[in-house]
């Protein structure tokens, strides 16, 4: 009996392969928990046996084995690997379609969510078609990932469940534009309404020659239309380059009224960037604010 160092191929591998295939023989004899070591190809956690190779979970289930490889291989091994049908298997998207019209049981809701929920009511969670898995040629569909790898480590816990007479209301889908306008702004842009909103009180920006209330209604659409998370990142790009901008061009107020002095200043005793930022300002009075 050795721990594997050596490069092997896998053919080499599947061929010789013990009677546990690639399942870890520690966790199924200690807990009866399969666990598939196929997910990965590296040969870290395997031994050789009896001319076999056995692939384990983790280093401390690989040194359990490496001390006493008889316990955990027959005749002595508490627990044979089940026959194929009996073993889940996650389906494919492709897979799960082809099943139709088979149904998947306990009406697609996560068997484990439910077990593991102590069979209440607020348990029952649907399931999501991208985490279904087959077995006992029934099909289950789990909530989440980690649900799913529960379920195919230990199927006989989840499997055979049975829901309660009274189910949750069916959730059907709503359209946005099915709901009334503060139902429709609640749910479709509030979040990004409040960031903006927010953004617009913090800043308080004032656009050279336009009201307050316009400067705020302006910097608001840009500020929606640069971070709308549903927007292209083309047009996301192109305003924010327009808000930075208009910011930049609000600024222009602020620094003029800290810099201009009642007296006047020879050009020589001005600022820098006095007359330039000046020219700029007195510039804005006739622009278009949004594509000028």
């Amino acid at each position: 009996m050795q721990k594997i160092n050596l490069c092997i191929t896998p053919q080499e591998l599947i061929s010789r392969l013990g009677e546990f295939g690639q399942f870890c023989p520690i966790s199924l004899a200690e807990s009866y928990e399969l666990v598939d070591c196929s997910v990965t190809e590296s040969l870290k956690f395997a031994a050789e046996f009896r001319g076999h190779y056995y692939k384990m979970s983790s280093q401390e289930n690989l040194n359990k084995f490496l001390q006493n490889p008889e316990l955990y291989v027959p005749p002595l091994a508490p627990h044979p690997l089940p026959p194929a049908d009996m073993i889940p298997k996650r389906l494919t998207l492709s897979e799960l379609k082809s099943r139709f019209p088979k149904c998947a049981e306990l009406q697609g809701y996560c068997p484990v969510t439910y077990q593991d929920g102590n069979h209440r009511y607020e348990a029952l969670i649907p399931g999501n078609i991208n985490y279904a898995l087959e077995y006992r040629d029934r099909i289950y569909i789990c909530e989440s990932q980690e649900k799913l790898e529960k379920f195919l480590r230990l199927p006989q816990k989840y499997w055979n469940q049975k829901l309660p007479y009274k189910l949750p209301p069916l959730k059907e889908p709503i359209h946005l534009t099915s709901l009334p306008l503060p139902g429709y702004l609640e749910q479709g842009i509030a979040t990004s309404l409040i960031k903006a909103m927010n953004a617009a009180g913090c800043l308080k920006p004032k656009f050279p020659f336009l009201s307050v209330k316009r400067s705020a209604l302006l910097f608001i659409a840009f500020h929606l239309k640069a971070y709308n998370p549903n927007g292209s990142e083309y047009t996301k790009r192109k305003y924010k380059k327009k808000m930075d901008q208009f910011l930049e061009r609000c600024e222009l107020i602020t620094y003029l009224g800290a810099k201009m002095t009642k007296k006047y200043k020879e050009p020589q005793f001005r600022a820098i960037d006095f007359d330039h930022k000046l020219q700029t300002f007195l510039s804005l009075k006739n622009i278009d604010p949004v594509n000028g």
